[in-house]
């Protein structure tokens, strides 16, 4: 009995070692800006059977980068604090074990979206695996302190990726949404290389905070988000979302960019990482505006 509850244990540890490996939370905020761009997508409700498929295609995806990510970044996680207790760091998954992994899930996604969604939405997503696994951590995160501006793109390609799923086409309004990741990504991780400046020199990695120094970081922060916030108010524009969009939107922006003015003007010891989660917090926001305010709009359609 004892042996059986050793091996049981030892199971649920290996299923957790691999669960981390992918990343979750990352796939988590991925699925729900594709959500909402499949929704946007729709003149109504989402068909459930799409919504579930092409969700599951996109994460496994997402997954699966971020296995490769593990893979290829295991010598400099084990000289940063924050990774050294990752799975291949800590010998917990195999090399070969974990490329397996990966190579399983971007393949399962593969045939998901070809055969069940439809070929651009799969081919859009194997672009953001190389983009992200093999372009930004294989060449530009130690090649360039704009690693993060370039490699935002595949990043940014979730909500088009749903808008894609529902249309199969590329539209402005997918395009948008797109953009607002991409302008968004700096602002949300350059506060979290501020903090953790003393690892990315450690482990040489070309961040901007240690190539140019963190004030100049701050005042790029800033910049990236006053940008954000005129871009973040072209579903509006573009008469994809409404007023409840618009205000959402103002002051969201308006609490980010107070955020990052903090940060430069009147930091203390854990104003990086409070811009960082507003970050966060931010982009959950904009885009349950985006949904609620598209609800709204189908419920005065219908009513």
């Amino acid at each position: 009995m004892a042996k059986t509850s050793k091996v049981v244990s030892l199971s649920i540890n290996n299923i957790q070692n691999y669960w981390g490996l992918c990343k979750p939370k990352v796939v988590l905020m991925l699925l729900i800006t594709a959500t909402v761009g499949m929704q946007l997508a729709s003149a109504n409700f989402i068909d459930i059977k799409l919504l579930l498929i092409a969700n599951l295609g996109i994460g496994l995806a997402a997954s699966s980068a971020a296995v490769i990510n593990h893979l290829v970044d295991v010598n400099i996680d084990a000289l940063m604090v924050r990774t050294q207790g990752r799975p291949i760091v800590s010998g917990k998954v195999s090399n070969i074990n974990a490329l397996f992994f990966a190579l399983s899930l971007a393949t399962t996604s593969m045939i998901l979206l070809t055969f069940y969604v439809n070929t651009l939405t799969a081919v859009l997503t194997l672009f953001g695996i190389v983009g992200y696994a093999g372009v930004y951590t294989m060449y530009l995160k130690h090649r360039t302190s704009q690693n993060i501006v370039i490699g935002g793109l595949s990043g940014a390609l979730p909500p088009l990726l749903g808008w894609t799923s529902v249309t199969n086409q590329i539209d402005t309004g997918g395009l948008v949404l797109l953009l607002i990741i991409f302008i968004w990504t700096p602002a949300h991780f350059w506060p979290l290389a501020i903090d953790r400046i003393e690892d990315y020199k450690k482990a040489k990695v070309p961040m901007l905070p240690v190539t140019h120094g963190i004030p100049h970081t701050k005042n790029c922060i800033i910049i990236y988000t006053l940008v954000l916030l005129p871009v973040s108010l072209l579903p509006f524009f573009i008469n994809m979302s409404g007023n409840i969009y618009l205000v959402s939107a103002i002051l969201l922006g308006l609490w980010f960019l107070y955020s990052v003015l903090q940060l430069k003007y009147k930091p203390v010891s854990r104003s990086a990482m409070q811009s960082f989660y507003v970050s966060i917090y931010y982009l959950l926001g904009l885009f349950s505006a985006l949904l609620l305010d598209h609800f709204y709009r189908i419920f005065l359609t219908i009513s």
